[in-house]
């Protein structure tokens, strides 16, 4: 059966046994591009050196059979560039951006080998998506389905399909919208679990997938487990730190992990999630703090 793999969106496609993970961007002190890879066995890497605009409030996927992307985010203004990386954890140099610029939006594998960026913060909360091509290529916009709203998190689950959850609309929600493999978003599936914003997600096992964090009133560490057939499950008590503004990826081949974030504090903690889907303590963090970065799986 092919592994699937998902962040902050990833999600996974393809068999694999080494599939390794990238934390990038994010806001420090001000703006960063410093990336920070993670091995197949979950070890974070110290910080290398950013390669294009920093920004923070951007998402990230992988497309392809091992490579991901980096799009959109705040700059100061809001921008629409992407980054490519290669299936050995290399960020590439800016590529002009396709579709409306916009922030705090989710990311997220479909298909076998094509992603989708979708809704956010443009003027006001959207639901506009653009799918990205099993060679990078962003496309134009795609209307917007199911409610706008930003600060969500999206992830791959089942064998080829995505799922975009929670954000903030007038008020904290836990809506969410089903991608097809075909890359067609759903309209609004009633919430499951506590209304939050600035979440993230990921998948683990090989098919399933994890909601976890984010600000309530306050912060929160609840997570709510997606099955293969992309039903939420009502929230399991959290584990580690409450924090908002994190971001999740996949690694190995069927764990994941959520990392960095705010408890008001930036922070550079990280908790890995088991096959099972059972998250766990507080590691140590590496590298430079921060919220408001986004993670992808990559390589195979």
């Amino acid at each position: 059966m092919p592994i699937y793999r998902s962040l902050m969106g990833v999600s996974r496609g393809v068999a694999a046994t080494g599939i390794r993970a990238i934390f990038g961007y994010g806001y420090a002190e001000a703006n960063s591009s410093l990336t920070n890879k993670v091995s197949n066995t979950g070890v974070v890497s110290t910080d290398t050196a950013g390669v294009g605009t920093a920004r923070n409030a951007l998402a990230a996927a992988s497309y392809g059979t091992d490579k991901a992307i980096f799009g959109y985010g705040s700059a100061g203004a809001f921008v629409s560039i992407t980054n490519k990386v290669s299936n050995a954890g290399v960020v590439s140099t800016d590529t002009t951006g396709v579709g409306t610029a916009k922030t705090t939006l989710a990311a997220a594998k479909y298909g076998t080998d094509k992603a989708i960026f979708g809704y956010g913060y443009v003027a006001a909360n959207s639901s506009l998506t653009n799918k990205v091509s099993n060679t990078g290529v962003v496309s134009t916009d795609t209307a917007g389905v199911g409610t706008a709203r930003r600060e969500l998190a999206a992830s791959g689950y089942g064998t080829d399909k995505a799922i975009f959850g929670y954000g903030y609309v007038a008020a904290n929600s836990s809506l969410t919208n089903k991608v097809s493999n075909a890359g067609v978003v759903s309209t609004n599936t009633t919430g499951v679990g506590t209304v939050r914003s600035a979440l993230a997600a990921a998948s683990y096992g090989t098919d399933k997938a994890i909601f976890g964090y984010g600000r309530t009133t306050p912060n929160v560490s609840m997570t709510n487990k997606v099955s293969n057939t992309g039903v939420v499950s009502t929230d399991t008590a959290g584990v580690g730190t409450d924090r908002r503004e994190l971001a999740g990826a996949s690694y190995g081949t069927d764990e994941a992990i959520f990392g960095y974030g705010t408890t008001g504090t930036n922070v550079f903690m990280t908790n890995k999630i088991s096959n099972t889907g059972v998250v766990s303590a507080d590691t140590t963090g590496v590298g430079t703090a921060r919220r408001g970065l986004a993670a992808s799986s990559y390589g195979s």
